[in-house]
């Protein structure tokens, strides 16, 4: 098992595609996505990373090449060590990336998630479907032109519906940027509040 110390020198000597990423916080690397899972097996068992702690994706919006990069970030819980590995999807209309559900069980929902809220496409995962929004919505809420007040989208559950007193919803959560008041005042007013509440203007009219 190498040190963390010897991460940069061990990594490229085994992957030499592999390049650094401009990191202030801990070692990162630029990763060809024929050779993700090869990099993240070998930290694991070479490097002791044992633990994936995240992963998520950047959408560089649109026009970007490449557009999405799919981020990793692994922890080497015996001696508190981490390193980030990113990857970019070759394909921006369809962007698709191998699942590392193989090497941690863990990635099952990170990459569900990332899935539901980018649309990126895990090759190999046992169960790919949304976690957070229901099956059949039409958007990926954490993509650059999801507005960020929403979008109004017809609620499939006629239950969730009626106590919404709602037929449509600006999913999944309207408004933002948030922001909170300061200063001496009762916690509930200090709630964090929408700077964009147009969604919130039209009031249904009874029927």
């Amino acid at each position: 098992m190498f040190a963390t110390a010897d991460v940069t020198t061990a990594l490229k000597g085994k992957f030499p595609q592999v390049s650094d990423r401009p990191s202030s916080d801990l070692p990162a690397f630029n990763v060809p996505v024929g050779e993700v899972l090869a990099v993240l097996g070998y930290l694991r068992d070479e490097g002791g990373f044992d633990m994936l702690v995240d992963l998520t994706a950047i959408d560089w919006a649109e026009g970007a090449s490449p557009r999405f990069t799919v981020v990793y970030h692994l922890l080497a819980t015996t001696r508190g060590a981490y390193v980030r590995i990113a990857t970019n999807c070759p394909s921006d209309a369809e962007p698709a990336v191998p699942s590392a559900v193989g090497l941690w069980p863990g990635a099952n929902w990170h990459e569900r998630e990332c899935f539901d809220m980018f649309g990126i496409t895990f090759a190999g995962h046992p169960d790919l479907r949304r976690i957070l929004m229901w099956d059949g919505y039409p958007y990926h809420p954490l993509r650059k032109e999801f507005p960020l007040a929403g979008i109004e989208t017809v609620l499939p559950d006629v239950e969730v519906a009626a106590e919404t007193k709602a037929k449509v919803i600006a999913a999944p959560m309207a408004g933002g940027p948030f922001v909170a008041s300061v200063g001496e005042m009762n916690l509930t007013d200090a709630e964090p509040r929408a700077k964009d509440e147009s969604w919130n203007e039209r009031k249904e009219k009874p029927e």
